[in-house]
Formats: structure tokens, C-alpha cells, sequence
């Protein structure tokens, strides 16, 4: 658990850094048109980076920091539906989809596994 939140710390203030220091580049990269609006794309940057500060310090003790998990679960959970959501209705191109990848795919079985287990041996205990 510990490695997971760390690895996940150490991406998503990588790819926070890189949306808010380089906001055209992914949009370039999957060649989709850069929006008018940028500051919104850096700000959804410095919130994912902000939770990779949140799963550092909730590396330390996975289980009493359950819910620092949980919010990042549910995130990506989330927002692949608001994405489908939202090709469905002609509102993003496909190309978006690939931020889902990285961003929340290969997050899901690690972090369930987290919250599987605080589950079922925690018990939800908000304290100790």
C-alpha cells in the first residue's frame, strides 16, 4: 500500500507539473486543438498535484488516512464517466480519453485493493 500511494504521489505531481509548467504540450501530443481556456486545464493540473501530496502523507499510514484514499478512488472512478459522458454528447474529442489511462485505469485495482482492505480489517475507523 505504501509503495502504491508513493508511486502514485511521485505521478501525479509529475503530471500536474507538467500541466500547469507546459499546458499546450499534451493537447500538441495527441494532436488535438489547444483550448481557448488554459488556465482551466492548469488549474485540473494543480489539483491532481495537490492529490499527490495528499497520498504522500497518506503513504505513511494507509489505513488510518483511508479517506485521503478514498476521494483519490472515487476521482477515478469519476471522471472516466465524465468523460464518457461528455464524448457522448460531442463535448470532448476522443483523444481526451488517453489522460484516463494514466490518470485513473491503472489506478483502480491498487487503490480498491487499499480500501478492500480497510474494509475489511479496519472496519472504517476514523481513529485509532
Amino acid at each position: 500500500m505504501k509503495i502504491t500511494l508513493q508511486l502514485a504521489a511521485i505521478y501525479n505531481v509529475l503530471w500536474g507539473a507538467w500541466v500547469v509548467l507546459f499546458p499546450t504540450q499534451f493537447f500538441q501530443l495527441v494532436g488535438m486543438e489547444i483550448p481557448n481556456q488554459l488556465l482551466i486545464w492548469q488549474g485540473m493540473g494543480m489539483v491532481i498535484g495537490v492529490y499527490g501530496l495528499g497520498y504522500w502523507w497518506a503513504s505513511y499510514n494507509p489505513m488510518r488516512h483511508w479517506p485521503i484514499v478514498m476521494v483519490g478512488f472515487l476521482g477515478k472512478i469519476f471522471g472516466p464517466i465524465g468523460f464518457v459522458g461528455n464524448y457522448m454528447e460531442g463535448k470532448v474529442p476522443f483523444e481526451f480519453f488517453y489522460t484516463l489511462i494514466t490518470n485513473d485505469f491503472i489506478w483502480w485495482i491498487p487503490f480498491g485493493y487499499i480500501i478492500y482492505k480497510v474494509h475489511t480489517e479496519y472496519k472504517w475507523k476514523l481513529t485509532d
